[in-house]
C-alpha cells in the first residue's frame, strides 16, 4: 500500500471516528431518557378538550415511560404563547407541546406577524387522538334542523349570538356557516370555548360548536339542542342527530386530531422513544376506555408517518382558515 493510500485511509477512518463520536451524545441521551420529569405544555385553557386529552395521556404515559409527566396550561395569542415556550426550550425531550393539529397548522393564516414556523420549528412526535364537533343551539330557539336555524336567523337579523374560543376550529366552523348561508349572526369571541358554553347556558349565546364529549351531558339534559355533527358518519352517542353533509352542508364536515411535538433538533432516538411509549400508552384498555368516554378515538402511528401527515395537511388547514375569513386577535 502506497503512502498516499495509507494517508487516504487514515483520513477516512478519522472522519468515521468523528461521525461516531458525534452520534454518541444523542445515543447516550436516548438510552438514559427519561431520567426526570417531563413537562407537557398545552397552549389552551384548563378544562378544554385539548387539556382533557393531554391529562389522560399524561397519566398513562407516566406509568409506561417511568417518569412523571406533568401538564402545564399556557393559553393565549391563539396558542402562540405555549407553542413559543416549547420552541424555545432545550431540545432534550423534557419539554413537549400537546395541541390540536389543525389549529396549530392553520396559525400562519390567522396571524400575519407570526414569529415562528409551525412546521420547521417543531419535531413531530406522535398523534394521540381525534374526533369531531357538534353544532348546538339554545333550546329556546325555535329550530330543529340546521336549515330551520338559518331561516330563523335570517328572519331575525343580528338577534342571535355565536360564541366560540378565538381562533379555534369551532370558530372556523361558525364563520364558515355564516359565510355560506349569509345569516346575520353576531360573533362573540372568548378566551376559551368553555366560557362560551357557560354564557350559552346563561342565555347570552344561541349558537356554539363543541366536541361531543363536552356537550353530550348538556344535550342529554335538554340544556342545549344538537342540530348536526361534523363527522362523516353519525355519532354513536347521538344517532338521531344528522351529519352536516346530511343537513346540506358537506363543506362543514371537519374532524380534529391532537398530537405531541418536541422542539426542533430533538435527537431522533428520543423522538422515536417518545413515539413508542405514547403508542404503547394508546394500547392501554384503561386509556382507550377513558378516551372513548370523553369522545376521543386513539390515533397511534409512527413519528415518520406523523411527519408525512403534516406535509399533506399543513396547506389544507391554511386553506380552511383563509376560507373562513377568520384572523387572530
Amino acid at each position: 500500500m502506497t503512502r498516499s493510500m495509507i494517508g487516504k485511509h487514515r483520513r477516512i477512518w478519522a472522519l468515521a471516528a468523528m461521525f461516531a463520536l458525534a452520534l454518541l451524545p444523542a445515543t447516550a441521551d436516548a438510552q438514559s431518557y427519561p431520567n426526570r420529569t417531563i413537562r407537557m405544555i398545552v397552549p389552551s385553557t384548563a378544562g378544554s378538550p385539548t387539556d382533557v386529552l393531554a391529562r389522560l395521556l399524561a397519566q398513562r404515559l407516566s406509568l409506561t415511560i417511568g417518569q412523571s409527566v406533568i401538564i402545564e396550561d399556557k393559553p393565549g395569542a391563539g396558542g402562540a404563547i405555549g407553542t413559543k415556550a416549547v420552541i424555545g426550550a432545550d431540545p432534550d425531550g423534557y419539554t413537549l407541546l400537546f395541541t390540536e393539529g389543525g389549529k396549530h397548522l392553520m396559525t400562519p393564516a390567522l396571524y400575519d406577524n407570526l414569529t415562528y414556523d409551525v412546521v420547521a420549528d417543531l419535531a413531530p412526535v406522535a398523534t394521540v387522538g381525534g374526533g369531531s364537533f357538534v353544532m348546538v343551539i339554545a333550546p329556546d330557539v325555535p329550530a330543529r334542523t340546521v336549515n330551520e336555524f338559518i331561516a330563523y336567523a335570517k328572519a331575525n337579523p343580528n338577534k342571535l349570538n355565536f360564541g366560540f374560543g378565538q381562533g379555534t376550529l369551532p370558530h372556523m366552523l361558525g364563520e364558515s356557516l355564516k359565510a355560506t348561508t349569509g345569516a346575520d349572526i353576531a360573533s362573540i369571541p372568548y378566551k376559551g370555548g368553555a366560557l362560551a358554553v357557560a354564557d350559552m347556558l346563561g342565555g347570552r349565546i344561541q349558537l356554539n360548536f363543541g366536541t361531543t364529549a363536552t356537550l353530550l351531558p348538556l344535550i342529554q339534559q335538554g340544556r342545549v339542542r344538537a342540530l348536526a355533527v361534523t363527522s362523516a358518519e353519525r355519532s354513536r352517542d347521538l344517532p338521531d342527530v344528522p351529519t352536516m353533509a346530511e343537513s346540506g352542508f358537506p363543506g362543514l364536515q371537519l374532524n380534529f386530531w391532537m398530537a405531541v411535538w418536541a422542539p426542533a433538533k430533538t435527537p431522533q432516538p428520543i423522538v422515536d422513544k417518545l413515539n413508542a411509549e405514547i403508542n404503547a400508552s394508546l394500547k392501554s384498555p384503561e386509556l382507550i376506555a377513558s378516551m372513548t368516554k370523553t369522545g376521543f378515538s386513539p390515533m397511534p402511528q409512527s413519528a415518520r408517518a406523523f411527519e408525512a401527515q403534516i406535509a399533506v395537511e399543513a396547506p389544507k388547514w391554511v386553506a380552511v382558515a383563509k376560507t373562513s375569513g377568520v384572523k387572530g386577535d
